[in-house]
């Protein structure tokens, strides 16, 4: 083997859910030494101490659902499991992409002054007609409260 081959794979660990609470973490380890071996047809499986970092990080209880690895067969005779990479870019350009959206709120505060200035003529128009809206809801009531002594007494009468 003059050349090491490399491969990248998505690792379900759901079925870690099905063993006990205090030992899914370590179930969750075993299942990923089981895939490499299956999937790269070596016996000999190391990982890396990020992958276990990794599955650890939410304690024993709580392994993730999913792991993206890379593996690789090295020339010593065994399988190299470690984190691809490429997800870790992925997260790097999301953050990226959300520190411009809390500058542009920003920028949009600054911009909010000009169009409520050109907006008000609208919102003078929709002013007057609420509040006739509470003259007539006003009024409403005072009918409803004049029909509700009304009715007492007719009843009374009765």
């Amino acid at each position: 083997m003059s050349q090491d081959v490399e491969r990248v794979y998505t690792i379900n660990l759901g079925k870690v859910l099905l063993s006990p609470d205090n030992q899914r973490a370590k179930r969750a380890v075993n299942m990923i030494k089981e895939f490499a071996r299956h999937h790269m047809k070596i016996e000999q499986v190391k990982l890396e101490e990020d992958v276990s970092h990794l599955l650890w990080s939410r304690g024993i209880r709580h392994p993730p659902r999913k792991i993206r690895v890379r593996m690789t067969k090295t020339d010593e005779g065994y399988v190299l499991v470690s984190i691809y990479e490429g997800e870790e870019k992925s997260i790097e350009k999301e953050e990226k992409k959300a520190e411009p959206e809390k500058v542009e709120p920003e920028l949009e505060v600054e911009q909010k002054p000009e169009p409520e200035k050109a907006e008000p003529e609208p919102a003078a128009k929709l002013e007057p007609e609420p509040a006739a809206k509470p003259d007539d809801v006003s009024e409403f009531f005072r009918k409803k409260v004049e029909e509700t002594k009304k009715k007492p007494k007719s009843k009374s009468k009765d």
